[in-house]
């Protein structure tokens, strides 16, 4: 969660005064100020390549881009966009909610109202496809190949190594026209951690959420004092898989062809492998996985994620643009029933109606 401040966390239970502002560059050139904006959201998503993304509406037609440099164009353009709570006494909080490229504004030349969409800067990376082979070779390190990686598409850009840990890089070659931000997730995923842009634009790599070992960083709560006003609840078993097996085969570097199994046997879990919920697998494969050991690792790394009940939980509720997906909450229900889960996708609204969506990944019984 973006760190805020106890006064921000305590007013989101109260009626509070929404601020949203929205500003407008290209190439680090401000180009537009406090967008008169009269409706959006931008939608968080772990799951999705693209892990933010912006819709907006803007009333005045004189918005509308007709010229390249307009602030509204989509050859380079940007929007920086934050919420945050006016206090009585006047003084602002915000929270950064990220920076989008634009794609696709549009709208009625004369009445309005101009709409656009919007995606975080991994897009960027992901238009950027290799133009030839390319090749891991030269490479100290896998946070090494990866910075290099995004930094070739956005000389700028700030590449965070939040894990703490780093390895050797395995050779591997990428072909022609394949996609560069699926290499830097690859890359990731063979060190147990994944890649996203965070709400500042920068580049993070980061370990995969584990519900055993997170702290709860929000509690959404019922009661007269609470802030949970009403959700639904659905149990799903898209995603969830019991197993994992993760294999590599690098002809670049000679090897031989590698594999390994993570299974759930907890004699206790509901998806145990041969227990009722059956045998469901999931199959990963990467060259950048050489030997057996790193196969085991990835494997099990993943199944923490496979074996998470998928919750879908719609909350009524002031948002907290403060979250990111992958943050640990605790519910506490009417009846005291009380959880952790770990956020999958949000959507926070850009104006004062609108509830807050959120989805959830996994469960875990909670003592506050």
């Amino acid at each position: 969660m973006y760190p805020v401040s106890a006064a921000f966390i305590a007013a989101l239970s109260t009626p509070h005064q929404v601020v949203v502002r929205v500003d407008g560059s290209l190439a680090g050139t401000p180009t537009v100020t406090d967008l008169p904006i009269v409706g959006g959201s931008v939608t968080v998503d772990r799951g999705s390549k693209v892990r933010r993304s912006l819709s907006l509406t803007i009333a005045d037609p004189s918005y509308l881009p007709w010229a390249a440099t307009d602030p509204l164009a989509v050859y380079g353009q940007q929007l920086t966009v934050s919420r945050g709570i006016q206090f009585p006494d006047g003084t602002r909080e915000m929270c950064p909610l990220g920076t989008f490229r634009l794609d696709d504004p549009g709208g009625d030349v004369d009445m309005g109202p101009v709409t656009l969409t919007g995606k975080s800067l991994e897009a960027a990376i992901q238009d950027d496809r290799f133009t030839a082979p390319r090749s891991t070779s030269g490479y100290s390190s896998t946070v090494v190949a990866i910075t290099a990686l995004i930094q070739e598409t956005l000389p700028g850009a700030v590449v965070i190594n939040s894990t703490g840990r780093d390895q050797p890089c395995a050779r591997i070659v990428w072909d022609a026209q394949a996609d560069r931000w699926d290499a830097v997730a690859a890359l990731a995923t063979s060190m147990q951690a994944e890649c996203y842009v965070n709400v500042l634009g920068q580049f993070v790599v980061a370990d995969i959420p584990n519900l055993a070992t997170a702290t709860p960083v929000w509690t959404i709560a019922a009661g007269p004092t609470g802030n949970l006003v009403a959700a639904s609840r659905k149990l799903s078993r898209a995603g969830v898989y019991n197993a994992v097996i993760a294999s590599g085969e690098s002809a670049y570097a000679g090897l031989p062809p590698v594999s390994a199994m993570a299974q759930d046997t907890d004699p206790a879990s509901p998806t145990r492998w041969g227990g009722p919920y059956g045998r469901v697998p999931r199959f990963y494969s990467s060259g950048l996985l050489t030997t057996i050991a790193q196969c085991s690792a990835a494997a099990a790394s993943m199944l923490r994620d496979a074996i998470a009940p998928n919750i879908e939980t719609s909350l009524t509720s002031l948002p907290n643009p403060a979250l990111e997906s992958g943050d640990c909450l605790r519910l506490t229900y009417a009846g005291g029933r009380t959880e952790r889960v770990l956020v999958q996708s949000f959507s926070v609204p850009l104006d004062v109606a609108g509830d807050f969506s959120i989805t959830l990944r996994g469960s875990k019984a909670d003592i506050p």
